[in-house]
């Protein structure tokens, strides 16, 4: 059965923290390497992943994409591949991350700390997904609504493939990044920083944040600072509940201590 050990026994001196901190890293390095060598393979195919939200959004048989700049699509394939390979590479890199830290933990320091590393690739996932399949559709969709005839002139979109790519970026990690919203509510109140009081009194400034946040990190389009907004306030409002779980669990697992350090000293007496 799966058991969670304490701190470990043995305490290495700093040389020994810092040759296992320079492994932990060129195995994460490496890690990212092959992971951005096998996705520079299939640069190509991923791109035809990212541009499907804009092939979707304009009339059909009319989308197309242009580089201006004779190594813009060089660039742009080799920023895929190092987008990509970071995202496949990041259990890796986690994992790496966990191994250097976890033996200064205590095991219920562990226990606390493992559903967060849990939770934020599956919040970062789910913040990656709402953008590439419903906002990014819709706001291309609106961008594209501007073109037509303006004073019997055409206005036609011609995206490049450097500021699409851009554009993409900035979507999947703004709405992917602002979704780890939970994780560090919970644990700034896990280590003492915040209240669940003080957020509950601060709420009307929290929302208004939260609208703020997600106009600077979306394009300049309503509805996508809506779709990110009203996401974000389900968020945190689940993230007050979790706040008074984890104050429930404190609470009990303080008095299993303390019901058992009473019982250690009545046995040594």
């Amino acid at each position: 059965m799966f058991e969670v050990k304490d701190l470990d026994e043995t305490r290495a001196p700093l040389l020994d923290h810092l040759i296992e901190l320079r492994t932990r890293v060129i195995r994460a390095l490496l890690a990212l390497a092959v992971g951005f060598g096998v996705c520079l393979y299939f640069a190509d195919d991923i791109l035809g992943l990212l541009v499907l939200p804009l092939k979707q959004a304009f009339p059909e048989g009319q989308g197309q994409l242009i580089f201006t700049k004779l190594p813009e699509v060089f660039f742009v394939e080799l920023k895929v591949a190092l987008f990509a390979g970071f995202m496949v590479s990041f259990p890796v890199i986690a994992n790496q991350l966990w191994a250097f830290v976890a033996p200064g933990l205590y095991a219920r320091e562990k226990k606390a700390f493992l559903p967060f590393l849990i939770a934020t690739p599956v919040l970062f996932t789910a913040g990656a997904s709402l953008a590439y399949f419903v906002v990014m559709p819709t706001a291309f969709r609106f961008f594209l609504g501007y073109g037509g005839q303006t004073g019997g002139l055409t206005v036609q979109a011609l995206p490049s493939a450097g500021d699409y790519l851009g554009l993409v970026m900035q979507f999947i990690l703004a709405f992917g990044l602002t979704f780890l919203l939970p994780v560090l509510l919970l644990l700034l109140h896990r280590a003492g920083i915040i209240t669940r009081e003080q957020l509950v009194a601060a709420r009307r400034y929290v929302i208004v944040a939260i609208f703020a946040i997600a106009a600077v990190v979306t394009p300049p389009d309503p509805g996508s600072q809506i779709i990110l907004a009203v996401p974000l306030l389900l968020l945190f409002e689940a993230s007050l509940v979790l706040m008074r779980l984890q104050e429930k669990a404190v609470a009990a697992d303080k008095l299993a201590n303390e019901a058992e350090q009473a019982a250690e000293r009545a046995a040594a007496e």
